[in-house]
């Protein structure tokens, strides 16, 4: 089916999260399978995609703020993208966030009569928490989100557990789950990861550990901090890749427990490549975040036959099976750390739940956009005995 499907989102590569790399994607193989694929964005200065092979429609942005480098706008704002858009004859609108762009697709849908899937990615109650402490505001604001979901004709989750989120915040209604890929699936060989460790700077033999996500404490890195405190008997090397409001404070926590000489800062890199090779020269990936709901960061690292660890009561850690695909503790630094001695010493239990982890929890992007398109059809074709298209 030849049609035009719009894929709105606050969030878009420049600014790398896990939300825009899963709308990139969705763009990428969904316009190579089917094509008039259109992304709908806040602008960010200085973006290109003139090598993108479908279209990118961004509209006027500010800063948000406390939250660089995020930008929103309202796309009514902006005359030359409504020019755009009112020419964009849609078939079906996919809103990937219940902000600005979530709303802008929200109306596309209404307007032309054609349904709308939104995709429940994130715990906005917790974003919104660091920054407004009064819970009758907060409310009011998830409130606001929850109409938003039931407004959509289908509301899609990346894992079962995730369900149980977007049920807490009040939403009444029937949930699918549609789970996320990976672009990063290969088969790269021995050379390959000898080659990532030189150039990243490692032995062949050290026990490398890595972060990669926004350095906010949201994502628990204070737990991980700790616990490598704690270790500092044992040699090992610690990559924090990413930026974000916490990682001064981050960066002061790890000279006060005295491993500055072990752990370095990376900072942002959007070169995919050079984030392979740091996926590929570790030996362990640390998310114990309780705050995200999949954590694409957790199938790359597994991509490259790297296990992660993560919280037995995350969200995100439903796709992991504990010594299998990978390592689950509690909440504590005590567990952490008596995780974290064993793992050092049994380096074959590591690779074995590396590999595991690679042939099981992965799913290529392809795959994962044809599932999308397919109940795309499904409900274009539910939608179409109500209003012809």
């Amino acid at each position: 089916m030849n049609y035009n499907i719009g894929l709105f989102n606050d969030s878009f590569p420049p600014v790398m999260d896990g939300v825009g790399i899963c709308v990139e994607n969705y763009a990428r193989w969904m316009q190579e399978k089917v094509g008039g694929v259109s992304v709908i964005t806040p602008k960010n200065i200085g973006a290109d995609y003139s090598d993108k092979k479908y279209e990118v429609l961004d509209y006027l942005s500010v800063k948000v703020p406390f939250r660089p480098p995020y930008v929103t706008g309202v796309s009514e704002m902006d005359p030359v993208f409504v020019r755009k858009i009112i020419r964009r004859n849609f078939k079906i609108v996919h809103a990937h966030c219940p902000f600005m762009s979530g709303l802008t697709a929200q109306r596309v849908a209404r307007i032309q009569r054609i349904p709308m899937v939104a995709t429940f990615h994130s715990k906005y109650r917790e974003d919104f928490a660091r920054v407004i402490s009064n819970e009758t505001i907060l409310d009011g604001i998830i409130a606001e989100i929850v109409k938003f979901y039931q407004r959509a004709d289908e509301v899609w989750v990346p894992q079962e557990s995730v369900k149980d989120v977007l049920y807490s915040y009040g939403y009444k209604g029937n949930i699918e789950v549609q789970a996320n890929g990976c672009d990063l699936v290969g088969n790269y060989s021995p050379e390959y990861f000898a080659k990532a460790r030189e150039a990243v700077g490692v032995k062949a033999d050290e026990f490398v550990m890595l972060f990669v996500g926004q350095h906010i404490w949201e994502k628990n890195v204070r737990l991980s901090i700790e616990a490598m405190g704690r270790i500092k008997d044992l040699p090992f090397r610690m990559f924090f890749v990413g930026t974000g409001y916490a990682e001064e404070e981050m960066k002061q926590m790890v000279a006060d427990l005295g491993i500055a000489d072990k752990v370095t800062f990376v900072g942002r890199v959007t070169d995919r490549e050079k984030l392979k090779q740091y996926y590929a020269a570790s030996s362990l990936f640390l998310f114990p975040s309780l705050y995200d709901t999949d954590g694409l960061v957790v199938k790359e690292a597994a991509c490259f036959d790297t296990p992660s660890v993560m919280l037995r009561e995350a969200s995100a850690s439903g796709m992991l099976t504990d010594g299998e695909t990978g390592f689950l503790i509690h909440g504590n630094a005590d567990d952490y750390e008596a995780l974290l001695r064993r793992l050092h010493a049994d380096r074959d239990l590591v690779r074995r739940v590396g590999h595991n982890a690679s042939t099981r929890i992965v799913r290529s992007w392809e795959d994962i956009a044809g599932e999308a398109i397919d109940r795309y059809n499904s409900l274009i074709a539910r939608k179409s005995m109500i209003h012809p298209l």
